[in-house]
């Protein structure tokens, strides 16, 4: 995905089993974030943090949706046992790691897998996207998110980082 695309129609799985449509925002602005792993050390910290801004993105205008490729009955037990607060989607085919390019050779310790590359994609009201996160680093991160969004002074609106 590359600035200034649109969101591809695209429903998940929340973690209570409900199905999400990410095109019905009803003009909110959109952050989804792709994590390897439910209930692991940067994933959980990661959840934690956006966890601890929810208010503010909702204030903001802006969902924030965290996709993984763990079954819902996995999220919701990764949700309750940390006390998320932050929607938690599953991509458990891999359609949307597919479409956002997540879905990535790895190297550890000299082995090569697949994977979910962590990831950040912050679209504005109208679903284009104005900003992406590659490569991401835990620590940070969701402010840094939140920061590119109050920095637009247009809470779901665009810019052009």
């Amino acid at each position: 995905m590359e600035t200034g695309d649109m969101l591809p129609p695209l429903t998940l799985v929340l973690a209570d089993g409900a199905p999400i449509d990410l095109a019905d925002r009803h003009g909110r602005g959109l952050v989804l974030y792709f994590y390897p792993k439910a209930d692991t050390t940067g994933c959980t910290r990661e959840a934690q943090e956006f966890s601890q801004l929810s208010d503010a993105f909702d204030r903001a205008g802006v969902d924030v949706v965290g996709v993984s490729r763990d079954a819902p009955a996995r999220l919701a037990k990764f949700a309750a046992k940390h006390a998320l607060t932050v929607r938690l989607a599953s991509d458990e085919d891999g359609t949307a790691s597919a479409m956002f390019g997540t879905w990535v050779e790895k190297q550890m310790y000299g082995r090569r897998y697949m994977g979910v590359e962590r990831a950040t994609f912050r679209f504005d009201a109208g679903g284009t996207l104005v900003r992406s996160w590659q490569k991401v680093k835990v620590p940070g991160h969701a402010a840094a998110v939140f920061e590119s969004i109050a920095d637009t002074g247009r809470g779901a609106g665009s810019d052009h980082d």
